[in-house]
Order: structure tokens, then C-alpha cells, then sequence
């Protein structure tokens, strides 16, 4: 059974629950509304009888009858009986016994006694006068109550059928417009192939539970689209760039073999070999970080991680490797360290910022690097500058992609991973990354993270 059909059925079965609850309580209510106005007509019954018959003296026992007949309006199946100390029927012309000893003497006992027998409602008191003591039973068939009380059941069978009937659609009604999100989101996600994860589905305005699955399910495509852009970046292009210098390792070793050469020709020959090699194990030491990148990042736990701790390890270990200078700079320096902290993996952290430092040295020639750090109101902003050969506009767009890489054309090696990797980690730490360039002029990459 589908979700909005139970949603439906649940709604239905409890309203109408509710509603019988309901229903049955204003019967009951009325049911004992009607016998209790019934009673007190009784007991109305018995007081005038015991005026009529006990205090009117001069009356004759016939007289009193027609009196009685004549302005009593009689109920259905009216019996009244007056009952003398020694329980014998008096005054009333009837002189049947008709109850029992036994319940005479419980109205005399108790002075005034209601009860039910099968259909009938009984009414008894007692009642003293001068003329001795008497117990005055007056008992009725309710004829009008069961009419009533029939015409009500009929009633409320009909509304009851028509409320069941109303809750019924209105519950599909409002499953279906409650779950229309959800069905929305079930026929986007049926859109989804392998050829277009990028799509995303709606997430709706409400801040409910399906905005809740939206927003987290495009989470998730967020990150698969990622894993399948690294394959299909990985079958696409690295398998070009594995296969040149292979093949340059190879056209060299054949040409080296091919005859007899000098000493210092198979030198340059192994020389070029090697220069492949290590571009080889370049392209494959980038593509096992990334990886590396992906696994650390979705297996580990964020903690607050101080920016300018990670850059004053990046200058000593330039310093202290290459002999390499990178330049700090800070400003708006606040009082409190706590406006200094950045949610992220520090790891991660470090690995990007540390390719972003040594692109800036590769391409000015290892000249020194300025770095600024510079703390806004809710940000953290920082640039770093180089004086190198500069990006030409029309690249700008493209540097933060796989294996893009315009070192081979500047004279310089590099696989085209580092800046990507670097705009990875940024932007799964909910920063921006961004770079401005004039071609000769140096480059200034961008980074920008909201504070912890």
C-alpha cells in the first residue's frame, strides 16, 4: 500500500474513531436526558395523585378518577397504584396488587425509590397524611424516548456514513497535497542517469522532513558526481598523459638500441627516460592524493583549525627545504584566537594551501611569495601573490579543472592536479577560491572561508 493511502486510511480510521466516540456520547447523553425527564414526570405523577386522592377528603373515590382522567394526560401504559400501611392497593378503582410486597416496603423504607423493570420506568415515595401512611408507585412505558432515540440512531447512521465518506477523500486529498513534494522528488530522481548527475532536485521551500531528504540526497549527488567527474576525468585524460611519456620512454630506449652509440648518447638517452619517469610518477602521485583526499575527507571529523598556525608551518618548511621565502602578512588581527579558526581537516587544510604556495614558486621562479591574511567582520580572506609569468584571462576559467595545466607550454612540469585538488578541500569546507591574473604581471590566488 502506497504511503498517501495509508496516510488516508490512518486519518480515516482515527477521525472516525473520534467521531463515533462522539457520537455515541451525545446518544448516551440524550438517552439518559430522556429517562431522567421521564422520572421526573413520574415522580410529578405520584405527587399529584397524592394530592388528588389523599387531601382531597371531601371528594368522592369516583369523582377524583374523573378528575383525574379528565386533566391528567395519561402516559403509555400508565399503571399508578396508592398502597395503605398494610400494603393493600387503595382509592383507585383498579385494586390489583400488581407489585410486590417486597418492593412496597423498599420505597417505604427508603422514602423514594426510581428504577427500571425491562421497558418500564418505575417511580415510588412515600408519602404520610392524615389519613394514615401510604406508598404512592406510579410506572410508565417511555414510548416517546424510544421513538426518539430511533429517529436519532437513523440520524446519525446517515451523518456517520456521510462524515466517513467526507474523511475518506478528504484524507486521500490532503495525503496527495501533503506528499505532492514527495512525488515531485520521486519523478526527479527517476530523471537521474549517469549522464546527467549534475542535475539537483528541488528542495522546496518548506523546512519540513522531504526538504530535509532533498537537501541531503543532493548532498550525496553533490559527492557522487564528484567521484564520477575524478573517473571520467581519470579514463579521459589520464590515461593521455600516462601514455605520452610512455611512449616518449619508449621511442627513446628503441632509438637507443637501435645501433651502437657513444657513452654520452645513451646518458641523454637515460637522461630523457628519467625526465619521463618522473613526470609519470608526478601525474600518479597527484592522482593517488586526490584519492587519498576523497577517502580522508569522507572518513574524518571536522575540528576547528587555526589559519594562521597552518600558514607559519607552510613558511618553515618552504624555508627550511628550499630555502624558499614566503612572505606573512596580517591584518585586523583580532583579540580574541577564536575569530582565527576555520572548520576543516587540518590535513586537507594544509595540502591545499601548500599547492597553492608551490604553484606561486614554480611559476615566479622561486621568487618570494607574499601572503596576506586579512580577518573580516564574519570571513577570513587570504591572497597569495607571486611575481611570476602570469595567466592569460581567457585561462583564468579553466586552472581550477584536472589535469589543466599550462606548465608544458611555459617551460615548466606539472600535472594540472594541484590547483584542482586545492579548489576541491576549499570548496567542500564551504570556502571560495577564486584567482586574478594579468598575463606577465604575477597572479594572486584567493581564498575566502567563513569563520568557525
Amino acid at each position: 500500500m502506497k504511503i498517501r493511502d495509508r496516510l488516508a486510511l490512518y486519518f480515516t480510521l482515527s477521525s472516525t474513531l473520534v467521531m463515533l466516540i462522539l457520537l455515541s456520547a451525545i446518544y448516551f447523553t440524550f438517552l439518559k436526558f430522556l429517562e431522567a425527564d421521564f422520572f421526573a414526570r413520574l415522580t410529578d405523577r405520584t405527587m399529584v395523585t397524592a394530592k388528588l386522592y389523599l387531601e382531597a377528603d371531601e371528594i368522592s373515590t369516583d369523582s377524583l378518577s374523573k378528575v383525574r382522567n379528565l386533566y391528567l394526560e395519561k402516559l403509555n401504559g400508565e399503571v399508578i397504584r396508592i398502597y395503605n400501611s398494610k400494603n393493600n392497593a387503595a382509592f383507585i378503582g383498579d385494586d390489583q396488587q400488581y407489585w410486590s410486597t417486597s418492593t412496597i416496603n423498599k420505597v417505604r423504607n427508603l422514602g423514594k425509590l426510581k428504577f427500571k423493570d425491562g421497558e418500564r420506568q418505575v417511580v415510588g415515595i412515600y408519602y404520610k397524611d392524615n389519613q394514615g401512611d401510604f406508598v404512592i408507585i406510579a410506572s410508565a412505558v417511555d414510548q416517546s424516548t424510544y421513538y426518539r432515540l430511533d429517529k436519532l440512531r437513523k440520524i446519525m447512521l446517515v451523518i456517520f456514513v456521510l462524515i466517513f465518506i467526507g474523511l475518506l477523500l478528504s484524507g486521500r486529498w490532503i495525503a496527495k497535497k501533503i506528499l505532492s513534494p514527495l512525488d515531485r522528488f520521486i519523478g526527479e530522481v527517476k530523471q537521474i542517469k549517469s549522464n546527467n548527475l549534475h542535475f539537483r532536485v528541488q528542495e522546496g521551500k518548506n523546512k519540513d522532513e522531504i526538504n530535509l531528504l532533498a537537501r541531503n540526497f543532493n548532498a550525496l549527488m553533490e559527492h557522487i558526481e564528484q567521484a564520477f567527474v575524478l573517473q571520467r576525468t581519470f579514463v579521459a585524460n589520464a590515461s593521455h598523459e600516462l601514455r605520452t611519456p610512455i611512449t616518449r620512454m619508449t621511442i627513446a630506449a628503441e632509438l637507443a638500441l637501435s645501433q651502437e652509440r657513444e657513452k654520452q648518447d645513451y646518458q641523454k638517452a637515460l637522461n630523457s627516460v628519467l625526465e619521463d619517469a618522473g613526470k609519470m610518477e608526478s601525474i600518479i602521485t597527484g592522482l593517488v592524493n586526490l584519492a587519498q583526499a576523497d577517502l580522508h575527507f569522507a572518513s574524518s571529523k571536522l575540528s576547528p583549525v587555526r589559519i594562521d598556525e597552518i600558514l607559519w608551518a607552510l613558511q618553515k618548511e618552504w624555508k627550511d627545504r628550499s630555502a624558499l621565502t614566503l612572505q606573512i602578512e596580517m591584518r585586523n588581527l583580532p583579540e580574541n584566537e577564536t575569530e582565527l579558526l576555520v572548520e576543516a581537516n587540518p590535513i586537507l587544510l594544509h595540502i591545499a594551501l601548500n599547492n597553492i604556495v608551490s604553484n606561486a614558486f614554480k611559476f615566479s621562479d622561486n621568487q618570494a611569495v607574499q601572503c596576506l591574511l586579512d580577518l573580516q567582520s564574519s570571513e577570513i580572506h587570504l591572497s597569495f601573490t607571486d611575481q611570476g609569468i602570469g595567466i592569460a584571462e581567457a585561462e583564468l576559467k579553466e586552472i581550477f579543472k584536472p589535469f589543466y595545466s599550462s606548465a608544458v607550454e611555459s617551460g615548466y612540469t606539472g600535472s594540472g592536479m594541484g590547483l584542482y585538488m586545492a579548489h576541491k578541500i576549499i570548496t567542500l569546507y564551504k570556502g571560495s577560491i577564486t584567482a586574478r591574473s594579468q598575463k606577465g604581471q604575477g597572479t594572486t590566488i584567493k581564498v575566502v572561508f567563513p569563520k568557525f
